[in-house]
C-alpha cells in the first residue's frame, strides 16, 4: 500500500529563512563581488533626446589616471557591430522591431543612451575620464510625447522611419455598432494614465569574469532570471552553452519588471571584459537609474461603454494609444496585457478596440509591477463608476449585475491574450469576493459616516476596483531535486527571486515529500550552471511554474527513494516511510537507510553494474509547461480624504479581498498583497516621471520624483477568497502584483466620491495634490 506525505508545511506561515541574513547584515548583493584584478566601469551616455552623433573623440580619456580601456560603437568587432539586441518577444503586429546597439552608432534617440565604456582601477578615477570624452551632436527633433508621435511629418523619433508607429493591433467580438444602436445608455471618456517606473532600492549592475585563457565568461548580474540572459549572450557573441554562465546573487534588492531585460550596457561591458581580459564591475548610479531603466510611462484609453435600462453591459470600443518610448525591447507584450486585461470580471457580448502603439524618444518601456494591468482596470472600472452615475445605480450594484457568474467559469473572454493562448478564465467568484470586501469595508454604513464628515466641513469618499490577472504565464520553469552522498538535499530552479521568499516556499513544498523540514532543503536559484533550461521570476509566475515544478520532482524524487530503501530493506515499497532524512520500515523502525546511504548506493561503484531497477544518482529534473494561464482576482475597498483647500488626499482605510488559489506560505502572500497595495498608492498619488518639450527628464531625483512614505499609508486589511485553480496540481495562482493592479482605481473612485458635490471627474493620474486643486478651480467655473 502506497504512504502519502503528511502535508504539514505547504499552507503553514513557515518563517522566511531568507531573513536572518538580511536582518544582520549578511545579504550578498551584486556590488558586495570583489574578485581579483577588479576594474570599474563608468557608462557615457547621451545628454540629448535625439540627435546625430558627428563625432566622438576619446584621445584624452584614454590617457586619464587609472584607466584601462575607452570603447564606443567603432572599436567593437565587425560581428558585434553588426548586432542589435535580440528582440525575446517578437509579434507579427510590430511594424518596425527595432531594438538598441550595445553601443549607439550614429544617432542617440533618448536622454541615457549608452554611448561610451570608460573602464579604470577605482570607480571615481572612470568618472573623470567619461567628463574628458568629447562628443559633437547634431540636434533633431525630439518625439517629446504621444501628441507629438501622431505628427510624423513633423517629427520621427527614428530618422530611418517615416512613421512613429511601433505596431497596431485590432481586438474585435460580436456586433459592436448594432450594441451601441440599440443602447439605452452611452458613456464615453478619455483617460490620461501615467505610471513611472521601478526604482528598487538596489539599482542595476554586474560584474563579469572572464576566462583568462579562453573565450568563456562568468556574468554575474542583479536580475530576474539568468537564462534569459545567456541565451542573449549566446546570440550576440556566438559562444557555445558551455561558454556563458549567468549567475544571479542570491540577494537581489527589488526587481518588479524592469531587471528582467537585456540591456545593452550587459553586452558592452562583457565586450570590455573580454579585451581586457580582466574582472569588470558596473553598479548603476540613482540618476542613471531615472535615465537609463525601463519605465512604464504614458497610456491615453478613449473608451465608450454602451448599456441597457438596467445598466447591463451590452458593447465597449475604443483605443489605446501607447507610449513605447525609443525602441521595443519586450515588442508590444506591455500594451498587449493592457487590451487583454480590460474585460475584467465583466460580461461583455461586444467588443470593438484598437491598439496603437508608438515611439518616443524616452526611455524604452516595459512592464513594471502589473505590467500594463493597473492601466487597464483603471480604464474599465472608471468606466463602470460612470455608467453607475448615468444609470443612477449604485457603484457596487452596477458591478453585481455585470460580473461574470461563478457558474459560468470557466469563461471564454473571446480575445487572445499575449502568449498566444485564448483568454478563458479557470476559477474565481467575482460577486462573493466583491461582497465580502464591501462587508469588511463597511460599505452599507459609509453614507452616514460622509454625511457626518460633510457636516464638519470634511469631504471623505469611498472607492471600488474590481481585477482579474493571468497569472502563471508560461512557457515553462524547471526543478532540480538532487540528494548528495552526505545525505543533504539541494533544490536548483531557473526562478529568480527579488523578495518573493523562493527559497522559503519553494522548501515548503518538496520537504513534504521528502521527509524533512524546510531548513533541510537548500535552495539555489538564477544560475545557469545549475539547471540547463530557465525563463525567470516576472509575471505573478513563479509558484504556478516553478512550484509545480519541485510538486514533480519532489514526487518522482520520493518514489525513486522509496523504491531504493525497499530494495535495500528487502520490504515492500508501501512499507517505506521517509522520515528525519532517512528511509525506515514503517513496521520496525530500527530497520533504516539514511538519506546518505541511499545516494551512495544510487552513485554505486566503479567497475561494477547497477543492479536492475536502479537508476544513476539520487535525483530529479522536472519542467511545468502550463497550458493556459491561472486567473487570480480581487476586490479594493478604498476610504480618502480630501482636503479640498490644498488638495492633499489622505487614505483613511485600506480593505483587500484576494483570491490567489492556494496559499504555499499565508505570511509570504500576505506581504506580497501589502507591498504590491503599497506600489499602487505610489502610482496613484505621487510618481510621475516629468518630460519636458526636450526630452529631459524634470522629476530625476528622489526629491521630485516621490515614493509614498510609511505616514502616507494607512492600515492595510487583507483578507482571502480561495478558489483553487484547476489548471495545476497545487492549485496556486499568482499573488505579486494582485495587490498594485486594482489599486489605482479604487483611489480614484474614493476621491471622485469625495468631490462628488464639486462634480470633479477623476479621469487622470497620477492624482497629485496640484491636479485636484486645478481640478476643483475647473468645476468652479462651469
Amino acid at each position: 500500500m502506497k504512504r502519502e506525505p503528511v502535508h504539514t508545511y505547504f499552507g503553514a506561515s513557515t518563517p522566511r529563512r531568507e531573513d536572518p541574513a538580511l536582518l544582520t547584515g549578511q545579504g550578498r548583493f551584486i556590488d558586495d563581488m570583489q574578485p581579483r584584478d577588479l576594474l570599474h566601469a563608468v557608462v557615457v551616455r547621451s545628454s540629448y533626446a535625439h540627435a546625430r552623433i558627428r563625432s566622438i573623440d576619446t584621445t584624452r580619456a584614454a590617457q586619464a589616471p587609472g584607466v584601462a580601456l575607452v570603447i564606443s560603437y567603432k572599436d567593437f568587432p565587425p560581428d558585434l557591430q553588426r548586432k542589435r539586441l535580440p528582440l525575446l518577444v517578437p509579434n507579427p503586429a510590430i511594424h518596425h522591431p527595432i531594438t538598441q546597439r550595445p553601443l549607439v552608432k550614429d544617432e542617440v534617440c533618448y536622454v541615457g543612451d549608452p554611448i561610451a565604456i570608460v573602464v579604470a582601477q577605482e570607480r571615481h578615477l572612470a568618472e573623470d575620464a567619461a567628463e574628458m570624452i568629447a562628443i559633437d551632436y547634431e540636434p533633431l527633433a525630439v518625439v517629446a510625447s504621444l501628441a507629438d508621435a501622431l505628427q510624423p511629418e513633423k517629427k520621427q523619433a527614428h530618422q530611418a522611419y517615416a512613421s512613429n508607429v511601433v505596431g497596431e493591433k485590432l481586438f474585435v467580438d460580436g456586433d459592436c455598432d448594432a450594441a451601441f444602436a440599440r443602447a439605452a445608455h452611452v458613456v464615453k471618456a478619455r483617460f490620461d494614465q501615467h505610471r513611472g517606473g521601478a526604482f528598487f532600492m538596489e539599482t542595476r549592475g554586474c560584474v563579469i569574469v572572464p576566462d583568462p585563457g579562453g573565450e568563456s565568461f562568468t556574468f554575474y548580474v542583479s536580475a530576474q532570471g539568468a537564462h534569459r540572459l545567456k541565451r542573449a549572450f549566446i546570440d550576440l557573441f556566438d559562444r557555445a552553452d558551455h561558454q556563458v554562465r549567468v549567475v544571479v546573487p542570491g540577494d537581489v534588492g527589488g526587481g518588479f519588471g524592469p531587471k528582467g531585460s537585456f540591456y545593452p550596457e550587459y553586452a558592452s561591458l562583457t565586450q570590455a571584459a573580454l579585451m581586457l581580459k580582466r574582472p569588470v564591475k558596473w553598479i548603476e548610479d540613482r540618476r542613471e537609474n531615472f535615465q537609463a531603466t525601463q519605465q512604464e510611462r504614458d497610456q491615453i484609453w478613449d473608451l465608450e461603454l454602451a448599456a441597457d435600462d438596467n445598466g447591463k453591459i451590452l458593447g465597449l470600443r475604443g483605443q489605446l494609444t501607447h507610449d513605447n518610448g525609443a525602441y521595443v525591447p519586450w515588442g508590444l507584450v506591455l500594451p498587449l496585457i493592457s487590451m487583454t486585461t480590460l474585460q475584467g470580471p465583466y460580461v461583455i457580448p461586444a467588443f470593438s478596440l484598437k491598439l496603437l502603439s508608438l515611439f518616443t524618444n524616452k526611455v524604452p518601456t516595459t512592464p513594471v509591477r502589473g505590467a500594463g494591468r493597473p492601466q487597464a482596470v483603471f480604464a474599465m472600472e472608471r468606466m463602470m463608476d460612470l455608467l453607475a452615475q448615468q444609470v443612477g445605480l449604485d457603484r457596487a450594484e452596477v458591478r453585481r449585475r455585470n460580473f461574470i457568474q461563478p457558474s459560468q467559469l470557466p469563461f471564454d473572454c473571446r480575445i487572445i491574450g499575449r502568449d498566444g493562448t485564448p483568454v478563458v478564465y479557470d476559477s474565481g467568484d467575482y460577486p462573493g469576493t466583491q461582497e465580502r470586501a464591501l462587508e469588511f469595508a463597511g460599505y452599507a454604513d459609509f453614507p452616514q459616516r460622509q454625511a457626518a464628515a460633510r457636516a464638519e466641513g470634511r469631504y471623505i469618499g469611498i472607492g471600488i476596483a474590481s481585477f482579474v490577472e493571468a497569472t502563471g504565464l508560461g512557457p515553462y520553469e524547471g526543478a532540480t531535486l538532487r540528494v548528495a552522498t552526505s545525505g543533504k538535499i539541494t533544490l536548483y530552479t531557473g526562478a529568480t527571486p527579488q523578495g518573493q521568499s523562493h527559497h522559503t516556499v519553494f522548501a515548503q513544498i518538496a520537504a513534504d515529500y521528502l521527509g524533512v523540514g524546510p531548513y533541510d532543503i537548500h535552495v539555489v536559484t538564477g544560475d545557469t550552471q545549475g539547471i540547463s533550461q530557465g525563463v525567470g521570476t516576472f509575471a505573478a509566475r513563479s509558484a504556478v511554474n516553478a512550484g509545480n515544478a519541485v510538486y514533480l520532482a519532489a514526487q518522482e524524487l520520493r518514489r525513486k527513494m522509496i523504491d531504493l530503501a525497499s530494495k535495500l530493506l528487502e520490504i515492500d515499497p508501501g512499507q517505506v516511510m521517509l522520515a528525519d532524512g532517512h528511509a525506515c520500515d514503517a513496521q520496525d523502525a530500527s530497520r533504516t537507510r539514511s538519506y546518505a546511504q541511499l545516494a551512495v548506493a544510487a552513485m554505486g561503484m566503479p567497475g561494477i553494474s547497477l543492479p536492475p531497477g536502479y537508476t544513476p544518482g539520487l535525483e530529479q529534473t522536472s519542467y511545468f509547461m502550463p497550458d493556459q494561464s491561472t486567473y487570480s482576482n480581487g476586490c479594493h475597498v478604498v476610504e480618502a480624504e480630501v482636503d479640498v483647500e490644498t488638495g492633499h488626499v489622505k487614505l483613511l482605510r485600506y480593505v483587500v479581498v484576494d483570491d490567489c488559489g492556494r496559499q504555499i506560505n499565508p505570511m509570504v502572500v500576505h506581504g506580497q498583497v501589502v507591498g504590491g497595495v503599497v506600489h499602487g498608492i505610489g502610482n496613484a498619488l505621487l510618481e510621475e516621471l516629468v518630460y519636458d518639450e526636450a526630452g529631459q527628464l524634470l522629476s530625476a531625483n528622489f526629491g521630485e520624483y516621490l515614493l509614498p512614505l510609511a505616514s502616507d499609508l494607512p492600515h492595510i486589511e487583507v483578507h482571502h477568497t480561495e478558489t483553487p485553480s484547476p489548471r495545476n496540481p497545487l492549485g496556486v495562482k499568482g499573488a505579486g502584483e494582485g495587490g498594485t493592479l486594482p489599486a489605482i482605481a479604487a483611489i480614484a473612485s474614493a476621491v471622485e466620491d469625495a468631490l462628488r458635490p464639486f462634480g470633479v471627474q477623476v479621469k487622470q493620474v497620477p492624482i497629485t495634490p496640484m491636479r485636484v486643486v486645478e481640478w476643483l478651480a475647473a468645476a468652479a467655473k462651469r
